[in-house]
């Protein structure tokens, strides 16, 4: 008995590819747009970032504090050398309206009142001296650039190293930011769109 073989029309077959693309093009598109519509906002201090990362192209490097987590801040058991993981920092807001890190942790942190969780990009561990708890783990968030109009960088570059530019940022329930808005000196200067 001869087996046939489904064949599809090369025509249809175009069209389910394009609207496959298409599908996962959307998504990308809502899912940021639905943390900049319901995101909870916070508001970050940027830091000066090495002159030779300045811009690049047509975006603007960031760094946080937040970035820089104290070992100390760090709760529960720590993963093994080498491993790919992620963090949960929690975030409380100052008194000047700036939020920095409270506390950390390798696993997962309960939600609290006047606090939010951010979940942090995978990183390779490496743990300290010994295997304790390094007194400093750099990690990201995805929201270290900013791109902006071409030949309007070197402003934000120049503010960004005066740290005179803060960000205004929204986090997704399962702990994921966007940028928002950029301030330079307390007035903003970049809104985000939705799409």
């Amino acid at each position: 008995m001869a087996r046939t073989l489904l064949r599809i029309p090369p025509l249809l077959a175009a069209i389910l590819v394009a609207v496959l693309q298409t599908a996962v093009i959307g998504y990308m598109v809502e899912s940021r747009a639905s943390i900049l519509r319901s995101g909870a906002d916070i508001r970050l201090k940027t830091m000066p970032v090495d002159p030779r990362d300045l811009l690049r192209g047509d975006y603007v490097t960031l760094s946080y504090p937040i970035s820089a987590i104290p070992g100390a801040i760090v709760a529960g058991a720590a993963p093994g050398q080498g491993e790919r993981v992620r963090m949960a920092v929690r975030l409380k807001p100052g008194p000047d309206g700036l939020w920095t890190a409270s506390e950390a942790s390798f696993g997962t942190l309960q939600p609290q009142e006047g606090s939010v969780v951010l979940r942090t990009l995978p990183f390779q561990y490496y743990p300290g001296f010994e295997g304790a708890l390094p007194e400093t783990i750099f990690v990201s968030y995805g929201i270290e650039r900013y791109y902006v109009p071409e030949g309007e960088g070197r402003v934000l570059e120049e503010a960004r190293n005066q740290q005179e530019l803060e960000v205004e940022a929204r986090v997704s329930p399962a702990g994921t930011p966007q940028i928002a808005r950029i301030l330079l000196r307390g007035e903003p200067v970049y809104d985000e769109p939705l799409y």
